[in-house]
């Protein structure tokens, strides 16, 4: 019944929960540091945060060959369904909660663009907090920069926060620590980074600080690495 979560590159993450493939922001094809293939990864839900290219990824095909059903805002939702045929889809927005087979899944504010990629409007951007049926509560930021509300966020108590720290698109390795005192997990692991030069960061380096300016426990992992939250 415990959780596991792999990184797969950028901000791709593959949970598996309670028999169930959560797969989130699948952005494998044409990313250099991707760990596994989009015709090798399984899914029975993929969790979409916005519209950008590095985040819908692959997450059509994927669908089509899974049968998964794909997570979104309304309006990316939408998209998938009546622009590109995925059949299995569920829109939320901003403060809304849904009870998945696998936990339950709250959609939390992000800053950042939601453009998809033939230009549609992708509504708002969003991170997600997900508390599994094992009572494990994960917060994967997604693409963002720091805001005072993931104090808020850091009142649920969260196990593992999953922050970006590649600076430029996102927080960079200042912010994302000022986001780990906002939220005070128990653990923190970061990603959106190293993908591309722009987003270049040295990440032992910023575990380091977060060792020492922060009660959380980094983990620093891999393109591929797993680990039991």
């Amino acid at each position: 019944m415990s959780t596991q979560m792999r990184w797969l590159g950028h901000s791709c993450l593959l949970f598996e929960s309670g028999g169930k493939n959560i797969l989130i922001d699948p952005f494998l094809t044409g990313n250099p540091k991707a760990a596994m293939k989009a015709n090798q990864v399984p899914a029975d839900f993929i969790l979409v945060s916005h519209g950008h290219g590095d985040h819908v990824g692959d997450a059509v095909e994927i669908a089509e060959r899974t049968g998964a059903t794909v997570i979104a805002n309304y309006e990316i939702a939408t998209w998938f369904q009546e622009k590109m045929g995925v059949r299995n889809v569920h829109g939320m927005q901003h403060g809304g909660s849904h009870v998945f087979p696998f936990g339950k899944v709250k959609f939390t504010l992000a800053f950042h663009g939601s453009a998809l990629p033939d230009g549609s409007n992708g509504g708002n951007p969003c991170g997600f907090l997900i508390t599994f049926n094992d009572g494990k509560k994960v917060y994967d930021a997604a693409d963002t920069g720091l805001f005072g509300d993931m104090k808020l966020i850091g009142e649920e108590e969260i196990d593992l926060a999953i922050l970006p720290i590649g600076d430029n698109f996102t927080m960079g390795p200042d912010d994302a620590i000022r986001a780990v005192k906002f939220l005070t997990p128990k653990r923190v692991v970061p990603i959106h980074f190293d993908t591309f030069p722009l987003i270049a960061q040295d990440a032992n380096a910023w575990a380091e600080r977060v060792r020492k300016e922060t009660t959380a426990v980094p983990i620093v992992m891999k393109p591929g690495e797993a680990m039991q939250v």
